[in-house]
């Protein structure tokens, strides 16, 4: 009775160390599976790196570092040589002269009369180029005076009774009366030669010249309009151009004028 307790005892000890071991053999043999599953592993290989350059390998760089000092001189060169263009006693003399003529110009301005003032704009010239302070003066004196036929005087004047007067007083020359004999005895000029003081003539009638006017340079001229009285045209409006017949210029006006 007691042998088959003792049996039965170390049996009952014994199935566990077995189920043990079952179980160890078991877990050694789950290992492997799980590093072998069906899942594919994919191996992929590391690209290779490239290999290292060193730096005497490396021809672009230096190049282009050089091309960009190289051109730096290069720039200075030309800027010395601007600079140097500028600084040449011609160019010098030449800025000196403009500067000597822009202070004239404006002294001149400042030392212009109101008439000489007026008739820079009138003649649309500058003030050094005007005509002389006597002419523009005793014409000035006219400006405005209404025309009429055979006048004379300030309270009415025709075309060649205005010239008359301004001879009379600016040259001390007595001209004829009618235009048409003032044109017979000047001498003819061509257009280009107009002077202050020279005579233009016109036919504004039809019947040869009928029209006279004092020319004061660049291309204008002052006469008695019929319809505005004593004021300043140009030779090239239409008008004027259109019924222009010439010039003429007295020599004694000029003799006069040398010794003044």
């Amino acid at each position: 009775m007691k042998s088959s307790l003792k049996k039965d005892v170390m049996v009952k000890n014994t199935i566990p160390v077995i189920a043990l071991l079952v179980f160890l053999s078991s877990c050694s043999t789950f290992k492997p599976l799980n590093f072998t599953s069906n899942k594919q592993v994919s191996s992929s290989v590391a690209p290779a790196n490239p290999p290292t350059k060193f730096i005497d390998e490396i021809a672009v760089t230096p190049k282009t570092s050089t091309d960009k000092t190289s051109v730096k001189p290069e720039v200075k060169q030309i800027a010395t040589k601007s600079l140097e263009i500028v600084e040449t006693p011609a160019l010098k003399k030449e800025s000196d002269e403009i500067s000597r003529i822009l202070a004239s110009r404006h002294s001149a301005v400042e030392d212009a009369s109101s008439v000489q003032l007026k008739y820079a704009v009138l003649l649309n010239t500058e003030v050094e180029s005007l005509p002389s302070k006597t002419l523009l003066e005793t014409v000035d004196e006219w400006y405005g005076v209404r025309y009429r036929t055979g006048g004379n005087t300030k309270s009415g004047v025709d075309c060649s009774g205005f010239t008359v007067a301004v001879y009379a007083a600016v040259y001390g020359l007595a001209l004829p009366r009618v235009s048409r004999e003032q044109y017979r005895t000047s001498r003819k000029i061509s257009t280009t030669e107009l002077q202050e003081g020279d005579l233009v003539f016109f036919n504004t009638n039809g019947s040869g010249v009928s029209h006279v006017g004092v020319y004061l340079g660049n291309n204008k001229f002052i006469h008695a309009s019929v319809s505005r009285g004593i004021m300043v045209n140009d030779l090239y409006e239409p008008y004027y151009l259109k019924r222009y017949i010439g010039a003429g210029r007295m020599d004694d006006k000029e003799m006069v004028t040398a010794k003044n």
